[in-house]
């Protein structure tokens, strides 16, 4: 097993995804279980319940490009965007993917320049404040 292969195993387990290698990439997925219909129908599809994290392009002290996209409930918005910039990462887009589904789902983008590990406990931490 890589160095990659390995930290991305360790970046995954910390936050509770499934990692892989995408061109060179670390790729962790995880999915959330939100009862949504979109369009009045049910759906489970993992385009609209995701959280990926992805972290490339270490530099010799380590840090990498962090980036993250979860789907978050219009309720849990301030919470989670406060605990991710309590702990120095920035979030950089909230916007909606998808018309006239129930509840209101939207998808918030974070990102880090760190060490990959400390990029994941940071996350893992926000992450408590989605319900």
């Amino acid at each position: 097993m890589s160095a990659l292969e390995r930290l991305c195993r360790q970046f995954a387990n910390i936050t509770g995804g499934t990692p892989s290698i995408v061109n060179g990439v670390c790729l962790i997925q995880k999915f959330r279980n939100i009862p949504v219909t979109i369009l009045g129908r049910r759906s489970r599809s993992p385009i609209v319940l995701p959280t990926f994290f992805t972290f490339e392009n270490i530099d010799r002290r380590g840090r990498a490009l962090n980036l993250g996209e979860t789907v978050i409930l219009q309720r849990e918005i301030n919470p989670f965007i406060s605990a991710l910039r309590r702990q120095g990462i920035l979030v950089t887009a909230l916007h909606n993917h998808w018309l006239f589904e129930n509840p209101r789902l939207m998808y918030i983008h974070f990102e880090a320049i760190e060490n990959p590990i400390v990029f994941a406990r940071k996350v893992a931490r926000a992450l408590r404040v989605l319900k």
